[in-house]
C-alpha cells in the first residue's frame, strides 16, 4: 500500500466513522473504485484506533467522570444505589460491549474474510438506511444521556454488534436504536460515541496481530499513516455531526446511503468493479 492510499483511506475512515454511513463500507468501496487492493478487515479495524483517539480527546471530560465513577463503584459496591449516573453509565457501556465482543470472537473468521463482498455491503447500506429513517421518524426524542438505563445499554449494545457486517454502520445502528428508545438525536449520537470506545479499541488490538503479515496489503508504516489521518479527520467529523443534528434530521444520510448503495451494487453486479 502506498502512502497516497493510506492517506485517502485514513480520510475515508475518519470522515465516515461517526456519520451513520459505515466507515468499514467506505474503506472497502474507495479502493474498489480506485482500482486498489482491498486493505482487509485487519487494516480497517486497526485504523479505527485513530478515530477512537479522537473520541478520547473530544469527550475527555465525560470519559474521565465515567471512568472515575465506575472504578469507585468497583471498590465499594454499596455506592451502586447512590452513585452518580456517570458511574452507572460506565456499567452500561461495559454491558453494551459484551454482545459485540462475544459475536466478534465467535465469527472472527467470517468477519475477516467472508462478508466483505461489494454486493453484500451495498445491499446492507440500502437496507439499513430504512432503519435509520424509521428510527428518526418514530423516535419520541424526549430523553437525554442521563436517563439511559441498563435496558438501553443492552439493546444499543446488540445494535452495535450488527455493525460487524460492513455497511450497517456502527454509529448508524447505535444511533437508530437510541432513537427507538426515545433519546434525542444529540443524546443518541453522544452515547454512540462513548459506547464505541471499548469495542473499537478491543477490535483494533485484536486485529493488530495481522498487520505486517506476509501477503497483507498494508504494512506497519502505511497503517500508522492512515491511523494518524483518521484521528485528525475523525475529530473534525465528531464536532461537525454534533452541531449538524442540533437543527437537522438524518435524511441526508439516508439519501446518501441509498444513492451510494445503489451505484455500488449496480457497478458490482455489472462487473465494472470487483
Amino acid at each position: 500500500m502506498s502512502w497516497l492510499e493510506a492517506i485517502v483511506l485514513g480520510l475515508a475512515q475518519g470522515l465516515t466513522e461517526f456519520l451513520p454511513i459505515s466507515s468499514s463500507a467506505h474503506v472497502r468501496i474507495v479502493p474498489a473504485i480506485a482500482g486498489w487492493e482491498d486493505p482487509g478487515a485487519a487494516f480497517t479495524a486497526v485504523i479505527q484506533i485513530g478515530t477512537m483517539a479522537a473520541v478520547l480527546l473530544f469527550f475527555r471530560a465525560d470519559l474521565w467522570r465515567i471512568a472515575t465513577g465506575f472504578l469507585a463503584s468497583l471498590r465499594d459496591r454499596t455506592l451502586w444505589r447512590t452513585t452518580s449516573h456517570d458511574a452507572k453509565l460506565g456499567w452500561y457501556i461495559v454491558l453494551g460491549t459484551i454482545p459485540i465482543s462475544i459475536i466478534g470472537l465467535a465469527f472472527a473468521d467470517q468477519i475477516e474474510n467472508e462478508i466483505r463482498s461489494l454486493e453484500l455491503i451495498s445491499t446492507v447500506l440500502i437496507l439499513f438506511s430504512i432503519v435509520l429513517l424509521a428510527a428518526d421518524r418514530a423516535g419520541k426524542r424526549e430523553r437525554e444521556v442521563d436517563s439511559i438505563n441498563a435496558r438501553d445499554g443492552l439493546m444499543i449494545g446488540f445494535a452495535q454488534a450488527l455493525a460487524l457486517v460492513p455497511g450497517v454502520s456502527r454509529s448508524g445502528a447505535t444511533i437508530s436504536f437510541g432513537l427507538f428508545r426515545g433519546l434525542t438525536r444529540a443524546a443518541a449520537a453522544r452515547y454512540s460515541f462513548l459506547l464505541s470506545v471499548p469495542a473499537v479499541v478491543l477490535s483494533g488490538a485484536f486485529e493488530l496481530r495481522h498487520i505486517g503479515d506476509e501477503g497483507a496489503n498494508a504494512g506497519l508504516g502505511a497503517t500508522a499513516v492512515a491511523t494518524v489521518v483518521a484521528f485528525a479527520s475523525g475529530y473534525a467529523s465528531i464536532a461537525w455531526l454534533l452541531r449538524y443534528i442540533q437543527r437537522h434530521n438524518f435524511n441526508v444520510f439516508v439519501i446518501y446511503r441509498i444513492g451510494v448503495g445503489t451505484v455500488i451494487l449496480t457497478l458490482a453486479l455489472s462487473g465494472v468493479i470487483e
